[in-house]
């Protein structure tokens, strides 16, 4: 299968927020996946999330009472505390995907020129769980935590293409950030890439999360043939224009995603 680069996006539109107001568990879960997602002040998430600045303050002082926030006294900012990493590790260290990928890995040392990365969605973003730097060239935000909006990368697409369809609906009808100028915006090329990597089993980008960068990703299945995770390759851009190595790239990929797949007792033909 060929790799083709996308086109060029159509300009973003501005963002709009609910107004919709949130009750008192759900309201301290927008706040913290929000920390989660960007530091943020008081006032940033008042506005974000278009509530009282009085309630925002007394939650944001709850939680980091209980160690689930802190602030950082230079820029103000609060981010995540000690308490969510406690609960975050205790996911991780069960977590079978990334796991049997991470074993995987210790005996697989022919994949090169990439960082590898076990990817997951948690709400709008693909989150990466597990990074391994296969080459000496740093890049930027792929390491373990980074996150991204669904609608970027190679990771983002394949775990959006792989949702439920009515997940798929409410996201694209969102204002959607634009990275870079090749981030791709408009719902109905969104969609249509969607469905191509479904087709292909992969996807494929080229500079629409960072400007010098690509990358490639495959879905990982359990045994009733969900998507659970992926694996992503990330490289720098000039890599993309040796034909060969992609498609060296591509089969390693497969062979890994497939290969835990299995391991998670997924068998060929049910996604």
């Amino acid at each position: 299968m060929s790799l083709d680069t996308q086109k060029a996006p159509q300009p973003a539109s501005g963002k709009t927020r609910p107004g919709k107001p949130l009750p008192g568990m759900e309201r301290s879960f927008a706040i913290l996946e929000m920390i989660a997602a960007r530091p943020s002040r008081v006032v940033d998430v008042t506005n974000e999330l278009n509530l009282p600045w009085a309630t925002v303050h007394r939650t944001i002082k709850k939680l980091e009472t209980a160690q689930f926030i802190f602030r950082d006294p230079e820029t103000n900012r609060y981010e995540i505390g000690p308490r969510m990493w406690h609960i975050g590790s205790a996911y991780l260290a069960n977590n079978k995907p990334m796991n049997a990928a991470i074993s995987y890995l210790a005996s697989e040392r022919n994949i090169k020129n990439v960082d590898i990365q076990i990817v997951e969605r948690i709400g709008n973003y693909a989150v990466v769980t597990h990074a391994e730097k296969r080459q000496t060239h740093p890049i930027y935000k792929a390491q373990y935590g980074f996150h991204i909006p669904l609608h970027a990368g190679s990771k983002g697409w394949v775990l959006l293409a792989h949702e439920d369809p009515a997940f798929i609906a409410r996201y694209v009808e969102q204002d959607l950030e634009q990275l870079t100028p090749l981030t791709i915006t408009d719902k109905t090329e969104l969609l249509a890439k969607l469905a191509e990597v479904r087709d292909n089993g992969f996807a494929f980008t080229l500079g629409d999360v960072q400007p010098f960068t690509g990358s490639i990703a495959a879905p990982i299945f359990n045994a009733s043939g969900s998507m659970v995770a992926c694996v992503c390759f990330v490289f720098l851009k000039k890599i993309a224009a040796n034909a060969a190595l992609m498609e060296e790239l591509r089969e390693h990929l497969e062979l890994m995603t497939q290969t835990i797949s299995i391991e998670l007792g997924w068998r060929p033909g049910q996604a």
